[in-house]
């Protein structure tokens, strides 16, 4: 039986039933069990992070146009569309710490908070493949030795 180490910022108490808690340690650890928790709750909060929140449209005049509803032109389904993004939004926030908080203010939607850890915790695309790149390199040197 293989038993994996917890990291040391598990909380006491903290089962696989509670919102995971991110302090700045261990993101990868966290970005696991937060997309477990989530598709636990509800696979559609997953799309809201993935995706974009919803926003209720309409068609107007002859030509074709969508726009934004406006709150009094929701129906019940718009209603529970949306509720999910707030839903999503606030499983993210409460499942970060105070210093986590700080980097993710101006974030309007769960998929701008899950992107804006990603890049923090995990880097962009090019940081990725420069330290791939760095690696790649000083092992290759490693070997020449």
């Amino acid at each position: 039986m293989i038993f994996m180490a917890t990291p040391p910022n598990f909380e006491k108490g903290q089962s696989t039933y509670r919102l995971p808690r991110f302090n700045g340690q261990y993101y990868s650890w966290w970005k696991t069990r937060m997309h477990d928790f989530i598709m636990d709750e509800d696979p559609e909060l997953w799309d809201v992070i993935c995706d974009g929140p919803f926003v209720p449209m309409k068609t107007i005049g002859e030509v074709t146009v969508t726009v934004p509803k406006t709150g009094k032109e929701y129906n019940d389904a718009d209603r529970k569309a949306i509720k999910k993004n707030f839903r999503t939004k606030n499983i993210l926030v409460f499942g970060i710490g105070p210093d986590e908080y700080n980097r993710i203010p101006a974030c309007q939607s769960a998929k701008e908070i899950w992107k804006a850890l990603q890049t923090t915790h995990e880097g962009t695309t090019q940081v990725k493949q420069s330290k791939i790149d760095m690696l790649t390199t000083e092992y290759e040197f490693f070997k020449m030795k």
